[in-house]
């Protein structure tokens, strides 16, 4: 059985450590431009995201929304803007929950700390897998072994500074603006070999509010935007908030990379 509704479980907009590391896994290696630029870490870009990672790496649970626009093109091969939505839930060092309301078929990923499950309900197929003890390997081994990743994996993950940084490039400061999520942010730019960021920071909490990437080895320049709302630091969640159980009729399949093909079990 195809399994290719894994593919609307992966967002095809990259984390932010993803895009500065490498290229999107779905593309054909390519030589990045050489835009001749030298390794320059702007001390207040870098304050900034530190701050923010910091606010982050210390919550022990939270949740938000991740609003992900991102262009593909279309026959005449100028880009359409796709969109997805994603609900987030987070209980630190070993619980995330992940609901894709759409664009697309209605997807929910649950990880409880020893299994994950993808489930599409509509089709009533579910993905499960023995998963490691941790959020941070648990995405590395959902990455190796589905293709499965999130655009906003750097803010889930035990150190999000270490995830940013460890191929970062250049760093620094474009301004301010009060328009995005409706609160006062920072803006600083962030590129690495195989990307440039764009990542609003809210001025007084330090939560990311939006992120904007280009992947430079893409001659068109297409945009993958992911824009961060509904913010909760720290709330309390339910006992069986990251819990899943199949409901009757639902199809077993393998986990494993969209476009897999194999007999549901």
């Amino acid at each position: 059985m195809k399994i290719a509704f894994l593919a609307s479980v992966a967002v095809t907009a990259l984390s932010m450590s993803m895009a500065l590391a490498q290229q999107p896994a779905t593309q054909a290696p390519a030589s990045p431009p050489d835009l001749g630029l030298k390794v320059e870490m702007e001390p207040a870009a870098m304050a900034l995201v530190k701050a923010m990672s910091d606010r982050l790496a210390a919550a022990k649970s939270m949740s938000f929304t991740a609003f992900t626009i991102f262009e593909s093109p279309d026959r005449t091969g100028l880009p359409l803007a796709y969109t997805t939505l994603s609900q987030v839930t987070v209980q630190r060092p070993n619980k995330l929950k992940v609901i894709s309301p759409g664009d697309g078929p209605r997807t929910e990923f649950y990880y409880d700390g020893k299994t994950v499950n993808a489930y599409e309900p509509a089709a009533k197929l579910v993905a499960t897998v023995d998963a490691p003890d941790t959020i941070d390997a648990m995405l590395r081994a959902a990455f190796q072994r589905a293709a499965i990743y999130f655009p906003f994996t750097d803010l889930v993950v035990s150190d999000p500074m270490k995830a940013i940084a460890e191929n970062l490039r250049v760093a620094f400061v474009v301004g301010t603006s009060t328009v995005v999520g409706g609160v006062s942010t920072d803006i600083v730019v962030l590129i690495g070999k195989f990307a440039h960021v764009q990542l609003w920071i809210g001025s007084d909490d330090k939560l990311p509010r939006m992120a904007r990437a280009i992947f430079l080895e893409d001659p068109a320049r297409y945009r993958h935007t992911v824009m961060f709302s509904d913010w909760k630091i720290d709330p309390t969640l339910a006992a069986d908030a990251f819990a899943f159980t199949a409901p009757a009729g639902t199809i077993r399949i393998p986990f494993a990379p969209p476009g897999a093909t194999e007999k549901g079990k």
